[in-house]
């Protein structure tokens, strides 16, 4: 089968969505399968598989821009884009991410959605031809519903199949300004007619967006992301030191506010002696005002002495992250589509400690690897995370079940072949 998987970059940091994309490509090409993975807008940030970065971004973010804000843009010779395609200057531009003013953000993400009638569409359509020049395409993978304004183009120019992976758009969607936000769920839910199989990462997920996209329960397929364990070390953390740990963007959104609240509330409460935290993770130029805010808060509580910020960091020191980590929480504050991150602490073996919202409850029943509390709530948090720092039989239970199902059930082997599942349905539809 030869497919092509379109993947926005984001040029500087990693992301879930990113890594998930790479780890399946690489497993259906090890299934035999002539899989492509091409970056948009921005370069793909890889871990530890450069090969799959192996194709140029082919619509760049800047020409992108540029196009959107100057329907006339795309006439200029073609050395311009080549100019502001190089990847350099796109990672460049990448620093400046979350710096757009917010009808900007709604124009650009409209403008996408909207395909062919938008003023993007000159630059969209170069890759549509690149697609049609292939050898024939039998599927073309979205990563995401933002990028579906190139469904109808993509079957009308090339005959390929086009399947779609959602991945948390919808908490994105909901932030956007008025009335960016409703005539861009009203594009998706267009858009959406000209696709053939959408993919989400759990149930929850998948129920909550096919009600709000209107689409039909057989073009809705669960698929639970996977991730390779086998570079992750089991934990061994010092019996000394209790240590809470987090690895995720450093923003509001993912809950680092509450756990921030609930270490103070623990901290003050010392019931946890010798407690710690460790914040790691992706923190671009526009995060480096809110983590400040959090410092200084963790200053003044006297708390700032206790607590460790890996900001940005790479693969090897990811992996070194978790060693040391007693208990882990990300307790994002809205509905998470599915939070690599928690298949990641568990493949090394330490606890989580997640809010009952999202796809959350449904990971932990299906590794065994955690316990759950009430969202953005620090002090349940804060309870919820003594409890379990308190009981070391259980810490232990849940690390061994946790391990066990991420390494043997969620894997990138295990999602390609779900993933190859759903494609044959596709063709053979």
């Amino acid at each position: 089968m030869h497919l092509v998987h379109l993947t926005p970059g984001t040029g500087s940091f990693h992301c879930g969505s990113c890594l998930r994309d790479q780890a399946l490509i690489k497993a259906l090409r090890v299934r035999g399968h002539e899989a492509l993975i091409v970056p948009l807008y921005l370069p793909l940030v890889t871990e530890r598989d450069e090969a799959n970065a192996d194709q140029p971004v082919r619509v760049g973010g800047i020409s992108l821009y540029l196009q959107q804000k100057m329907p006339w843009f795309h006439r200029v010779p073609g050395f311009v884009h080549r100019w502001l395609n190089d990847p350099a200057r796109l990672r460049k531009a990448s620093r400046r991410l979350g710096m757009t003013s917010a009808r900007d953000l709604g124009e650009m993400t409209l403008g996408s959605l909207v395909g062919e009638r938008g003023r993007q569409w000159p630059e969209w359509t170069k890759l549509v031809t690149w697609i049609k020049q292939q050898p024939k395409i039998d599927v073309v993978s979205l990563s995401n519903s933002l990028i579906t304004g190139l469904a109808k183009a993509i079957k009308d120019e090339t005959g390929a199949r086009v399947v779609c992976s959602l991945q948390g758009e919808d908490s994105f969607l909901d932030t956007l300004a008025d009335p960016y936000r409703d005539q861009a769920w009203d594009a998706l839910r267009e858009n959406a007619r000209h696709v053939d199989r959408f993919v989400a990462p759990s149930h929850w997920y998948a129920r909550q967006m096919a009600d709000r996209m209107g689409v039909r329960p057989d073009q809705m397929t669960v698929i639970h992301n996977g991730i390779d364990s086998t570079p992750f070390p089991v934990a061994k953390p010092d019996p000394n030191w209790s240590t809470i740990g987090y690895f995720a963007r450093m923003i509001h959104g993912k809950g680092l506010t509450t756990l921030v609240d609930a270490f103070i509330e623990m901290v003050k409460g010392n019931r946890v002696p010798r407690l710690k935290l460790k914040i790691g993770g992706a923190m671009t130029p526009a995060d480096e005002a809110y983590v400040a805010g959090l410092q200084q808060k963790l200053r003044q509580a006297g708390c700032l002495n206790r607590c460790e910020f890996y900001p940005n960091a790479g693969f090897e020191d990811k992996t070194r992250f978790f060693r040391d980590v007693s208990v882990f929480s990300v307790p994002a504050s809205y509905g998470e589509a599915f939070g690599l991150y928690v298949l990641e602490a568990m493949a090394c073996g330490v606890p989580v400690v997640q809010p009952e919202s999202g796809a959350f409850p449904e990971l932990i029943e299906a590794t065994g690897g955690g316990i759950l509390c009430k969202p953005d709530d620090p002090s349940a948090l804060a309870h919820a995370l003594e409890s379990l720092l308190a009981d070391t039989q259980l810490r232990e239970q849940l690390s061994l079940k946790g391990m066990s199902a991420v390494r043997q059930r969620f894997t990138p082997t295990v999602m390609a072949e779900r993933f190859d599942e759903m494609l044959q349905q596709v063709l053979n539809a």
